[in-house]
This record gives structure tokens, C-alpha cells and sequence, in this order.
């Protein structure tokens, strides 16, 4: 079957190199000039099955209030006249009630931990590198209540398959002695030793590169126009290089173009309940082994994840939902490095970080669109959120799984 995948991002990557591996005809376009260029280029770098509770949850409304007012908060919405933001609104309220949280949090689990099998499988097969820590994750927090909402969120992940250690400080410190400069304001932490970190970027130009070797063909600086139909089925992709439309047709079609998909999809009448989350990241040079750390964290009360890249340190995080705009927000740009000064001195060389945005596709649920469409020859692989990375291997295989007839392996409420 010859195979159109739209987006080279992580996701879009994955999906090409498993559809290569099952022996189909595939072709991936984008945008930009290389892959990964986008919300894959400077992402947390966490592999995080662990982080499993969605956004939308019982206590997300009240800290949403508490902080639209403040431009460093680690969730901000700003209201625009965006019926396609109020709409996302909307459905994300009524994703936070306890029923639909544990629903949710129970597909992600399901998806997340799939995937990291499947990228621990990948990595075995090809020998790919790109950075990777096998050091698991851990979670640490300075407020005591949320420390004890974690306990209790932990009891429910079990359920999922979850085994998430609960820790004291001084334990914590023992898996990451870089915390001990923060000694005094830890009360504890939760540790996944199952999670990864790495560098998705890396990752996804080298699969690329192993993928094209396999046959798959990637076209860049390429615009992707508009769907084109014949009823309900998909006849083709218009699109325009170097200036010069034409349309291109295949027997399947993949939308993967993060948070850009239910631009293309809304003309044909697929409306996508995807929105753009901005989050930011800087990657600083290390200053002093001793004081960086080694295992990837998340520092829960910052809303920050951690991750040593090589001889770099990536530390990202906060979510603004105003729109498609990717401009750098200085204010939240100091907010990240502010905190690492605090929590990690002399870790890094932080007055030389580079900062970077990207708009990660946030469904209401968090949980991803991955599977057939109602119409014939058009699939989805997008809405992943903050946890692209974590779930690319497993929705790109289940995907590629779909579309060769097969039942993927994984139990997961696909997209029909």
C-alpha cells in the first residue's frame, strides 16, 4: 500500500519507519527543511509513562483561576476571540470530573507504557542513539499537599500497571545527590526507575535516516494545502514546493502535523478537538558535573521537567493556550531559568541558555487521536501533547498496526 504520511515530527517519523518495517510504500512530507524542526526540537526530553495524569482533573479549575493573572504561571490561558480555543475550553471543564480524569488516565497509562516498550524494542533492533538515559524519573515536591495528592494519584496508577515509589527526601537525594543543594525545601518524591529520558530531535533525524534507508521518502519545504475529496473519500493532498502546486495521491493518508491537523481537517468537515499548547524550554551548557543532575526530574510545583543531554541540560515546561503565536515570552522565558538557579546553582552555564517554544496539540482529555477517521483512506496521529514523545513509538506502531489490517497490541480507544 502506498502510504502519505502528512508531518515529520516525531510522531509522523515513528509512523514512517513502521509502516516501512510492515512493508508498505511510504512518503512523509513537510513543512520545514529536516525532520523533528518543530514541537520535536527542544522538548523535555522525558520518556515519561509515569506522568499519566492528564491536565483536566478535578483541581485543575481552581489553580487555572488562581493563576490567569500571573504571566510566569506554569498553565496560562489567555481568552481570545478564537471559537476554536472557547470550544477546547469547554470540553476540558467537563474532562476534569473525577469520572472522566480516571477514564483518561487509564488510556494514557495504557498508550504511555506500550510505547515505551516499543521504543526499548526499536532501540534494541537498530542501535539507535540519541542521548538516552536509562536512569528512570523522578518526581519531586516542595509542598506537602501535593505531595500527599501524589500518593493518592499513585494508589489509582497502580491500578494501570504503574509502579510509582514514593520516596523521602533523603531518598530522593540518594537517586540524584544534585537535589541536595535543595535539601531543605523537598518533602518528598515519587521515582518511575522504568522511565527514560533523551533527545527527541535527535531521535527523530536519525530514524528518518534509518527509515529512508528502508525505503520510505521524505520531502521537505513543502506546504501542505488542503485534502482533496471525491464524497467521503480522500482522492489526494495538494501541495505546493518551491512555489509549484500539484496534487499528490496515495491508497492511505496520515495527518500528523501536531497541532496544525484540525486546520487541514476542518475544510472537509472533520472538526479536531486539538488546540496548541505553548510550552517553553532552554538548554543551557553544564557548568559543574558534580551539581547537574544525572536522572531527569520534574519539579512539581514549577510545573519544570529536567532532562542531561549529553553535555547539555534541558530543563522546559509551562503550557499557554493563547493561540498559534510562537513568539518568546521573555517573562516566562527568566521564570524557567529563575528556578533552576534556585533548585540547581552552578549546575549549568544559565546566563548562556538558549531559549526555545513550541506548540504542543492538546486534546482536552489528553489523550491522543490515533486511528481511522470516518472517511475512507484518511488517519489520524496527532493530539499528544506534552507526552509526544513518550507515546510516539507505541502510536506510531499501532497506527502503521491499523492500516495493515492488524489489531495493535496495545488496549486503547482508537479513533474509528
Amino acid at each position: 500500500m502506498k502510504v502519505l504520511v502528512l508531518g515529520a515530527g516525531v510522531i509522523g517519523t515513528t509512523t514512517a519507519w513502521y509502516l516501512t518495517q510492515q512493508g508498505h510504500e511510504v512518503i512523509v512530507v513537510d513543512r520545514r527543511e529536516a525532520p523533528g524542526m518543530e514541537t520535536s526540537f527542544a522538548n523535555g526530553g522525558q520518556v515519561s509513562a509515569s506522568h499519566a495524569e492528564p491536565w483536566a482533573n478535578p483541581d485543575a479549575p481552581a489553580k487555572i483561576l488562581k493563576w490567569m493573572l500571573r504571566n510566569d504561571a506554569p498553565l496560562l490561558f489567555r481568552p481570545r476571540m478564537d471559537p476554536a480555543q472557547w470550544s477546547w475550553g469547554l470540553r476540558f471543564l467537563l474532562q476534569c470530573a473525577p469520572a472522566n480524569t480516571r477514564e483518561n488516565m487509564g488510556q494514557i497509562a495504557a498508550l504511555s507504557q506500550y510505547s515505551r516498550t516499543a521504543l526499548q524494542e526499536l532501540r534494541a533492533e537498530t542501535h539507535i542513539q540519541y542521548e538516552q538515559l536509562e536512569l528512570g524519573i523522578l518526581h519531586f515536591y516542595t509542598d506537602m499537599q501535593a505531595f500527599e495528592r501524589a500518593a493518592k494519584a499513585s494508589s489509582i496508577l497502580k491500578d494501570f500497571g504503574l509502579e510509582r515509589e514514593m520516596k523521602t527526601p533523603d531518598e530522593a537525594i540518594g537517586i540524584e545527590p544534585a537535589l541536595a543543594a535543595a535539601r531543605d525545601r523537598i518533602v518528598g518524591a515519587t521515582y518511575m526507575p522504568s522511565d527514560e529520558s533523551g533527545d527527541a530531535h535527535i531521535f527523530t533525524q536519525r530514524l528518518a535516516k534509518l527509515a529512508g534507508e528502508k525505503g520510505a521518502k521524505f520531502g521537505f519545504n513543502t506546504k501542505i494545502e488542503s485534502l482533496e475529496m471525491e464524497g467521503d473519500v480522500v482522492s489526494g493532498v495538494r501541495i505546493s514546493h518551491d512555489g509549484k502546486p500539484r496534487v499528490m495521491k496515495a491508497d492511505a493518508y496520515v495527518v500528523a502535523m501536531g497541532s496544525y491537523s484540525p486546520l487541514l481537517t476542518r475544510a472537509i468537515g472533520l472538526g479536531l478537538p486539538v488546540y496548541p499548547a505553548k510550552g517553553y524550554s532552554a538548554t543551557a551548557p553544564i557548568a559543574d558535573e558534580s551539581k547537574a543532575p544525572h536522572v531527569s526530574l520534574t519539579d512539581d510545583a514549577a510545573k519544570i521537567v529536567i532532562s542531561r543531554l549529553g553535555k547539555r541540560l534541558r530543563y522546559a515546561g509551562t503550557a499557554e493556550l493563547s493561540g498559534y503565536s510562537t513568539s518568546l515570552n521573555p517573562v516566562r522565558c527568566e521564570a524557567l531559568t529563575r528556578r533552576m538557579r534556585e533548585m540547581f546553582p552552578g549546575a549549568a552555564d544559565y546566563d548562556n541558555a538558549n531559549y526555545w517554544t513550541g506548540l504542543r496539540p492538546a486534546t482536552p482529555s489528553n489523550v491522543p487521536l490515533v486511528g481511522r477517521t470516518r472517511f475512507e483512506g484518511l488517519y489520524l496521529n496527532t493530539g499528544h501533547g506534552t507526552l509526544g514523545w513518550t507515546m510516539a513509538a507505541g502510536s506510531g506502531r499501532a497506527l502503521a498496526d491499523i492500516i495493515s489490517g492488524r489489531e495493535p497490541e496495545v488496549e486503547f480507544k482508537f479513533t474509528r
